[in-house]
């Protein structure tokens, strides 16, 4: 056999044990007459000594070994007389009698170790060297087991797991679909699947009253560190259910993976329609691990005579608790910073609180002390604090200062680590207008359905009625990360069909996209709906990263590439022609 043990489990009480482990050289250290490796698995490192003294030509080979060979090791569990108390197998070492090179290795590109000197792309390109080291491993296995714990729950809770096609029809809504050419239908093309909407209402209509999967979706859309062209979801979906069962079913879930994977009790799971959201926050994912709620400032801040204040639609600003000490190199970069073309600010005005009770603001010269205390009170700031303002278009500039808010909070460590702040956003609108393509867009996607109470509102109403439509849609959002999104759905087909027309399709297109859906609700559908979770982010929420990439075992880079394999690549000529595919390049 390779190995009688793994490299991260025996401890003191093996002592006098023979024992055989295989895995690779993390380090070698030399002392003459004792070699002393660390041998490393993903279970951990276990330190083997070579003794001279014991067998010189055994010592003599351990010490041509190399990082990253891969090797067999047998010997006798000793207690080491320096112990490593920050190992877990820092009490023994294992006395070599015999060894065998399994594999020899180059040089690594870069360093195994917990914090590694590769930098993103040259790890990226040695990826599987790159998931050797710990923490890789640590979020791979933690997926693992929050994937298991999943299944569990919801098995528990009566769900089954069905699988749903990958190759399915291309839609216009939504993201950008990624295509696939039928070789044996010349000119028709699948896409790969979204999600599985359509497909997990079927499985309502067919009595599956309870499904769930753990699926791979996809969508060719612009990445950051929290998207990538493919990623995993928790897709779920229930029958004879009110917007109220599926939340109080997920808030269980939620709990239950925060207790059985990172032993943590989650306190209460606030609800907050999305208008109350956008104007305390700014943001339809507020995290509410910290304060600085936007302040509306339009009555104490307009007519004045600053222009830029009398003519913007809002006036909003927010406290930032103790800052008032910023210097003026801190307030300029944070006025840089919201003229960034992703903030897209003109500019920044502040106040500071000072100790003695007076204030110094950047508008001065239009706002005396009296007008400025004014402000304080509204925003309820204290001497010590810091007020930053903004203004302009309403929706623009709630977006803009609740950027700034995480910017601020995040810049000078006022979000305390560790905690885990849950929130329900509700009552989402059902539909946005689009003043560029002069037509409305699903706020969710085209099945959701609007509120009981809006459906007659939804039928006969006029356009500026649709514009106000509420939907019984939601969001799980855990410190500032939307985790799940769900709605109730459309069962009846004539709504659906209403829900089309204001969405800019005309009949034939509706039919053509979706018949195959309004045919089934025609058929006893029932009432139902569902969340889906995104399971990568919910892996990195839950340790405390911002970023999906590294719980992704073979992830894309920005540009959607994986630089290891080298993909997306050309194909040749001959699998063109299978495909009566013609490209001029």
């Amino acid at each position: 056999m390779f190995r009688t043990h793994n490299c991260g489990e025996l401890r003191l009480t093996d002592t006098d044990t023979e024992v055989t482990l295989s895995g690779w050289v993390q380090a070698g250290r030399d002392f003459g007459g004792l070699t002393f490796v660390d041998l490393r698995d993903r279970y951990g490192i276990t330190q083997v000594v070579f003794d001279s003294d014991d067998d010189a030509a055994l010592t003599e080979r351990a010490r041509k070994l190399g990082r990253e060979w891969v090797v067999q090791v047998s010997g006798t569990v000793r207690e080491r007389t320096n112990k490593n108390p920050n190992r877990p197998t820092g009490d023994i070492e294992i006395l070599a009698r015999e060894l065998t090179v399994l594999n020899k290795s180059k040089v690594p590109p870069f360093t195994i170790e917990d914090e590694s000197d590769g930098g993103d792309d040259l790890r990226m390109r040695y990826r599987y060297l790159d998931l050797r080291r710990g923490p890789l491993q640590r979020n791979l296995l933690f997926r693992s087991k929050l994937a298991l714990s999943v299944r569990a729950y919801l098995s528990g809770q009566d769900f089954i797991e069905v699988e749903t096609p990958n190759l399915i029809k291309s839609t216009p809504e939504g993201a950008r679909d990624f295509v696939v050419p039928s070789r044996l239908n010349e000119g028709q093309f699948y896409a790969l699947p979204q999600s599985p909407q359509t497909f997990k209402q079927l499985l309502m209509v067919a009595g599956y009253d309870r499904y769930f999967q753990i699926v791979k979706c996809f969508r060719d859309e612009d990445l950051r560190a929290d998207r990538q062209p493919e990623f995993t979801q928790i897709d779920c979906e229930m029958a004879f259910v009110t917007q109220e069962d599926v939340l109080n079913t997920f808030e269980g879930l939620t709990r239950y993976l925060f207790r059985e994977v990172k032993g943590i009790e989650l306190g209460e799971f606030p609800r907050m329609p999305y208008e109350e959201a956008v104007g305390r926050y700014g943001s339809d994912k507020p995290d509410l691990r910290f304060g600085m709620e936007l302040v509306d400032l339009n009555e104490v801040a307009q007519g004045k005579g600053f222009q830029v204040f009398d003519a913007a639609e809002l006036v909003v600003g927010i406290r930032v608790p103790g800052k008032a000490d910023l210097s003026r190199k801190q307030l300029d970069a944070l006025t840089d910073w919201v003229k960034r073309p992703q903030i897209g600010a003109k500019g920044l005005v502040y106040v500071k609180c000072n100790a003695d009770g007076s204030y110094k603001s950047s508008v001065d010269k239009f706002f005396d002390q009296e007008a400025l205390e004014q402000w304080a009170r509204t925003a309820g700031a204290e001497a010590g604090d810091l007020m930053l303002v903004l203004s302009g278009d309403a929706e623009k500039t709630r977006t803009q200062l609740g950027n700034l808010r995480l910017h601020v909070a995040a810049e000078y460590d006022m979000i305390p680590a560790g905690v885990f702040k849950p929130l329900w956003v509700v009552d989402f609108p059902l539909l946005e207008w689009d003043e560029d393509s002069q037509r409305f867009h699903a706020m969710h996607h085209p099945f959701t359905s609007p509120k009981r109470e809006e459906v007659e509102r939804m039928l006969n109403g006029d356009h500026e009625t649709m514009k106000s439509l509420k939907a019984d849609a939601y969001d799980l959002v855990i410190n500032g990360a939307e985790i799940g999104g769900g709605s109730v759905r459309i069962f009846d087909r004539g709504l659906q069909e209403k829900n089309f027309q204001l969405l800019g399709f005309t009949p034939e297109e509706a039919e053509e996209q979706f018949g195959f859906l309004m045919g089934a609700f025609e058929y006893g559908a029932p009432p139902h709906a569902g969340i889906a979770f995104g399971f990568d982010r919910l892996c990195a929420v839950m340790n405390g990263q911002s970023s999906i990439r590294d719980f992704i075992a073979f992830p894309k880079n920005n540009q959607g590439r994986d630089v290891m394999i080298d993909a997306p690549a050309r194909i040749d000529a001959e699998q063109l022609s299978e495909l009566n595919l013609k490209l001029d390049l």
